[in-house]
């Protein structure tokens, strides 16, 4: 299918992670459209168990909802010391209503005094047509945590992570540099060589179901 003018939903509301989808997805021919354009769009809970199980959850819904492809991510903070925790719960870390601040401030209790400071955030992204068909790709970024907050850019917990090879936190990396390294820029670049091919739209959503 040929990429001038196909429309694409990004299944979330968050102004951040459409920026960085745009910016890393800024390929000739593809309109993105954020869930924020398309408000009858529905609010999905996000009951997986895993981020896979989240990102289909979001894209399968947008897509049924708009009669367009939709693509979603779930994404968070995997901590070796405790677990892979908060993981899934990442946005919710410090309860259902918690905001960065406070999530950021129950990592950093739970992380007092603990040597291990060996961190990942994941993210996987799903891509889905109204049928239900839909496929998924991953990324990674390995890294550690501080003992502190550093800078003033980024969401979540990137005023607490310092990439493996980079001295700065995602927080203080320009946004040119985090979307090259970071787990939903490894995600993204996955997607575009799985389903963004050169000279068209190269994803065969008739082959794989949810």
């Amino acid at each position: 299918m040929p990429l001038e003018n196909q429309k694409i939903v990004i299944a979330t509301r968050n102004r951040h992670k459409v920026a960085e989808i745009r910016a890393v997805l800024a390929i000739p021919g593809l309109d993105l459209i954020a869930a924020g354009d398309w408000p009858e769009l529905p609010e999905v809970e996000e009951t997986g168990a895993t981020f896979a199980d989240n990102a289909i959850l979001k894209a399968v819904s947008a897509a049924r909802a708009s009669g367009l492809i939709a693509l979603a991510d779930d994404s968070g903070l995997e901590v070796v010391a405790l677990r892979n925790a908060p993981g899934v719960r990442s946005a919710r870390f410090a309860g259902e209503s918690a905001d960065d601040t406070a999530n950021n401030r129950k990592l950093l209790e739970l992380m007092n005094g603990i040597a291990d400071r060996r961190a990942r955030f994941r993210c996987v992204i799903a891509l889905a047509n109204p049928s239900g068909a839909v496929q998924t790709v991953d990324g990674v970024c390995p890294g550690i945590l501080l003992a502190a907050p550093r800078g003033a850019n980024g969401f979540g917990y990137d005023p607490l992570f310092i990439p493996d090879g980079e001295t700065l936190t995602f927080a203080e990396l320009p946004a040119g540099v985090k979307n090259l390294i970071s787990h939903r820029a490894r995600a993204l670049a996955a997607a575009r060589t799985a389903w963004f091919k050169p000279g068209g739209f190269g994803m065969p959503l008739d082959t794989c179901q949810a």
